[in-house]
């Protein structure tokens, strides 16, 4: 029984830890790229500026949210965007976490709530980069 137990526990451990090297590999891989989408059409742009700056955290929150169902419902809805990969599951598996982290840590620790913001943002550009190279959108130089 206990065997049993250890190795449920390690095995749980072992995932999460593989789920966190994988999104962080997909972000960091996506980091140094351009955004491609219209700039007035979505608000993580701007939430990644305001990051640092703006005290209260929660119209940031919202405006991620905002962007969070547009992404989705383009994502579900586009044509010519073929099945779902396994990296965008992944990172909307990662970006509903970070959400609920979110509202876990915002009022006992900020900075883990700044820190959860900061990688939707970063999801969100992400997914939207992998979207527009899907649909064949070329950033300019």
């Amino acid at each position: 029984m206990l065997a049993t137990v250890l190795i449920l526990t390690v095995s749980v451990a072992l995932l999460i830890y593989w789920f966190r090297y994988c999104c962080i590999g997909l972000l960091r891989s996506h980091a140094d790229q351009r955004f491609l989408v219209p700039e007035n059409r979505y608000n993580f742009p701007q939430v990644r500026e305001r990051l640092f700056t703006d005290v209260d955290l929660d119209p940031l929150h919202h405006s991620l949210d905002r962007d969070y169902r547009v992404v989705t419902y383009l994502l579900r809805h586009a044509t010519g965007l073929g099945a779902p990969s396994v990296e965008r599951r992944l990172l909307l598996l990662d970006y509903r976490l970070m959400h609920a982290w979110y509202r876990f840590a915002r009022m006992a620790a900020p900075s883990q709530a700044r820190k959860a913001l900061r990688e939707r943002v970063e999801i969100l550009g992400c997914l939207a980069q992998m979207m527009g190279e899907q649909a064949g959108v070329r950033g300019a130089a």
